[in-house]
């Protein structure tokens, strides 16, 4: 399975906004936007303008960026939107809230998703009671998450405990803080949802 390998902070300079790849780093002034401004490639000399389609190409890789998905993954997931009825960016933006990984960031097990991947990669979460290791999988109404038993005994699930008490959970989820276990309510509500990308944006991209 290929992945991206590289800097993730030199994504988020190439597209010349916080994707917040790197949970509470990002916030800090440690973060590689803080202390290098200038997007990436477009070096010290006059600025030039950004074409409709340059504009429409950062915005799908905003989204790409954001979920930690290859272009031929993200590539399936906007062909499901377009066959679903309704509108086919918001259609888009919900299939990729519905990611396993990113419920288990949404719940606050994780600081990010590409941590919240690991999580599932490494066989800590469970869906419906069973060990889930694909971190794409969809989840639906009703479904829930939670930290297995076996690793609650490890140091990073026990700082969790507390830490997760900060944190919020959009309203479409529900999480009992003390277990690490959460639930689907309901499909992901995007007035709730703060979202790096413009879908109407990469469903023009994808349209030429």
């Amino acid at each position: 399975m290929a992945r991206y390998l590289g800097s993730v902070c030199g994504l988020c300079r190439r597209c010349g906004d916080k994707l917040m790849l790197k949970g509470g780093r990002c916030m800090t002034p440690k973060c590689t936007m803080e202390r290098r401004r200038m997007v990436m490639g477009r070096g010290r000399g006059r600025r030039r303008r950004v074409s409709d389609r340059g504009i429409q190409l950062v915005e799908k890789q905003k989204a790409r960026f954001s979920y930690g998905m290859m272009e031929r993954q993200f590539r399936r997931f906007f062909a499901e939107a377009e066959r679903q009825p309704g509108v086919t960016g918001d259609n888009l933006k919900v299939l990729l809230e519905r990611r396993l990984d990113n419920v288990v960031y949404r719940l606050g097990f994780a600081d990010s998703r590409n941590q919240a991947r690991q999580l599932v990669l490494h066989g800590h979460i469970s869906l419906n009671g069973r060990r889930a290791s694909i971190p794409s999988r969809l989840v639906k109404e009703g479904d829930a998450i939670a930290v297995k038993e076996a690793s609650m005994r490890k140091e990073y699930f026990k700082r969790l405990v507390e830490e997760i008490k900060a944190k919020t959970v959009p309203p479409w989820l529900s999480v009992d803080r003390i277990k690490l276990a959460g639930q689907v309510v309901s499909q992901p509500i995007l007035d709730e949802a703060s979202f790096k990308f413009d879908g109407k944006t990469i469903v023009e991209y994808y349209s030429r």
